[in-house]
């Protein structure tokens, strides 16, 4: 078991959406939460939420993981003014929505920078003490299209197939070199955090538009259990079995099951639906 009492625990995107629930669960579990967010006015408002729910001091800071120089700075000031960091959620991501040729590549780096490579950044910066403690849990948020490729997000898919493999690298380095740091890989299905408004699904019953605060009550109980994958909703377990299919039959699945049209009424939330 992963206790959260008394430990500090670093939310990435947590000013909104999952982060935000997540944030507030861990709080009130008697967890000392750090918030980092790139909206300084959300991340105000969510820091004064967990004071209010709990009674305890909260801490924030204004952060864009896609930069590397920012994210070692602001890691800097938190292991300076909090302590290091017991649990790591790397949990803030952006999508696009669009078909391949109607991506700027501006919007395809910084698909990358904010979905894959934060990832490194954040934990090169807190692993290390972890490690050196053989203690800590470090969570990456990814999606069930890190399992499979989507119609109109090929740039998402493709940084959440790569969010999948760093995480079981990482499991497999930890088990190594510090048995005692766990890790969790979180695969949903689309939430309805606003960031995929518009997307829809076929069969609700199957593939339900997933509330953030099962997520987020999901994601704290795998912290808890030190469950290493947590897949939204069931069907996503048939997926990894399903692609033992030759190719035509897992497209045809796929179509069936309405997948590659779920984005076709894609709007986001703005600012390339930031999470």
């Amino acid at each position: 078991m992963t206790d959260i009492a008394n430990k500090n625990v670093l939310v990435t995107g947590g000013a909104s959406g999952i982060g935000r629930q997540m944030a507030r669960r861990l709080a009130r579990l008697g967890g000392n939460v750090v918030v980092w967010d790139i909206h300084e006015g959300n991340l105000g408002k969510v820091l004064e939420e967990l004071r209010r729910d709990t009674g305890r001091e909260a801490h924030g800071y204004v952060c864009d993981v896609s930069s590397r120089e920012k994210v070692y700075e602001v890691a800097g000031r938190v292991k300076a003014e909090v302590g290091p960091v017991d649990v790591l959620i790397n949990n803030a991501g952006v999508v696009s929505g669009k078909r391949f040729l109607e991506l700027p590549d501006e919007k395809i780096i910084k698909t990358f920078e904010v979905n894959t490579l934060a990832l490194f950044w954040t934990c090169k910066a807190f692993l290390p003490d972890m490690i050196a403690r053989n203690a800590g849990h470090v969570v990456t948020v990814a999606s069930s299209a890190g399992w499979v490729g989507v119609s109109r997000l090929s740039d998402y898919s493709a940084s959440k197939w790569a969010a999948v493999g760093f995480d079981e690298s990482l499991r497999m380095e930890l088990r190594q070199l510090a048995p005692g740091v766990k890790t969790t890989v979180v695969c949903p299905y689309f939430i309805d955090t606003g960031m995929f408004d518009g997307a829809k699904t076929r069969f609700p019953s199957l593939l339900p538009i997933l509330k953030e605060e099962d997520v987020a009550d999901r994601v704290v109980e795998a912290i808890r259990r030190n469950k290493p994958r947590v897949m939204m909703p069931p069907m996503v377990h048939a997926v990894p079995p399903l692609r033992l299919l030759p190719v035509r039959v897992f497209d045809f699945v796929a179509d069936v099951l309405g997948v590659n049209a779920s984005m076709e009424q894609f709007r986001g939330r703005g600012e390339q639906g930031r999470g």
